[in-house]
């Protein structure tokens, strides 16, 4: 796909706001692709960071002097910020945490409280550990059984196989809107109705989907949506829970301490109102800053030239695949974003990336914090390349170069 088909999504213009892009490595062009571990930042999240600790540093809420009601003010305009972009219902519902495992043990905490023996909880076969762990760990504590619904061997969602889980036992179910190691995209709104056919809530690890934009809560229908900044040109460190209003302004408190009471004697505390009932102590005030920006920065894009760009990058790695000699996709759904997760004969995938690191060419490897997924699909690990709107045409080419030098170093 050339820049003529996309005029609205100038590739080598949005690359120059990433500093980290033009850097080399072992004297080679930087080709990052592990944007499914995290994405760089551009220039004005990064100035953003600064710009607040250069010029109003202070903590956030009832200080009574100029740099704390700026502070304040561009702490909560993240939120209303990303409020917009996800189309909550209310800015009360955009919860502040450390990021997608934070946000799902939040939910799971509560859960747990909730519980009981003979309820069930509903995850896939596809899960990464921090929409599977907490689950598990509230079951074991409830006495509450955790069912896991399978995937064939392409990576998608077995649909039949996960109505057949649900019953008027299931309280929760989760599940991720894109898999972070096979790319797979799941039909978040089908899955969500059919759960809420047979009562059960809904949260939806959007740790993978929020970043290739068009995420509308709303419709959805889901109740909990979780995601991290760093996913979407972020800051680390910072993320959102996002709940229905209703339901977060009775769920069980986590965390206590400051900032997340209304009053406190010796004997007892009353929780404050939303958003902050759910936000003990110093929250990370320039992660959320920062955050605002990247949402705000991402959402001046043309989500359908992003779409149509990153689908390019996909079907050409897709192809160049097929022509090398006993690599093997991990993950071959017919929906998916751009996640390659691949073996390749002959090689560890550490080896893969060790070697491709050596050409300047950054990927991932392991189980991608998926190790069950891993054990299903017969593979200790697999080499993972993943795209985002900064990469190129040309660095497809340059990965499967260096896969083939790869193989002829490992003969």
């Amino acid at each position: 796909m050339n820049m003529s088909v996309m005029p609205s999504l100038d590739i080598k213009a949005l690359r120059e706001q990433f500093p980290v892009l033009s850097r080399e490595v072992d004297g080679k062009p930087l080709v990052y692709l592990d944007n499914a571990a995290t994405t760089q930042k551009p220039q004005c999240v990064i100035d953003s960071l600064v710009d607040y600790y250069s010029t109003c540093n202070s903590n956030v809420h009832r200080g009574a002097h100029k740099l704390a009601d700026e502070a304040t003010q561009r702490y909560e305009g993240a939120r209303d910020i990303v409020a917009g972009f996800i189309n909550a219902a209310a800015r009360e519902e955009v919860i502040w945490t450390s990021g997608t495992t934070e946000s799902i043990n939040m939910v799971a905490n509560g859960l747990a409280q909730m519980l009981k023996a003979g309820d069930e909880v509903v995850v896939t076969e596809m899960e990464h550990h921090a929409n599977l762990v907490p689950w598990q760990q509230a079951c074991k504590r409830s006495g509450a059984t955790l069912k896991i619904a399978p995937i064939f061997d392409d990576g998608s969602l077995d649909l039949e196989a996960f109505k057949s889980l649900l019953n008027s036992n299931t309280r929760l179910v989760a599940f991720p809107h894109v898999s972070n190691s096979l790319g797979t995209v799941n039909p978040v709104a089908e899955l969500t109705a059919l759960a809420k056919q047979a009562g059960a809530l809904v949260l939806v690890d959007g740790a993978q989907g929020v970043a290739h934009g068009n995420v509308d809560v709303q419709a959805l229908g889901c109740d909990f949506y979780a995601f991290s900044g760093h996913k979407i040109f972020g800051p680390t460190g910072i993320g959102v829970l996002w709940g229905r209003q209703e339901l977060l302004a009775e769920w069980p408190v986590w965390i206590t301490g400051g900032e997340m009471i209304a009053t406190v004697t010796y004997q007892d505390a009353i929780w404050n109102q939303l958003p902050y009932r759910l936000e003990a102590g110093t929250p990370h005030i320039a992660g959320a800053i920062g955050l605002g920006e990247a949402v705000r920065w991402f959402s001046q894009l043309d989500m359908v030239a992003v779409a149509a760009h990153e689908q390019a990058l996909l079907q050409k790695a897709t192809e160049l695949a097929a022509s090398i000699e006993g690599l093997k996709l991990i993950g071959t759904a017919k929906h998916k974003v751009g996640v390659l997760s691949f073996v390749m004969a002959g090689g560890h995938p550490a080896d893969i990336g060790f070697l491709l690191d050596r050409q300047g060419i950054a990927i991932r490897t392991g189980h991608h914090c998926a190790e069950p997924l891993m054990n299903r699909l017969g593979v200790p690990g697999t080499a993972r390349a993943s795209f985002s709107i900064y990469n190129t045409l040309e660095e497809v080419d340059v990965l499967f170069e260096g896969l083939r030098k790869v193989q002829m170093m490992l003969a």
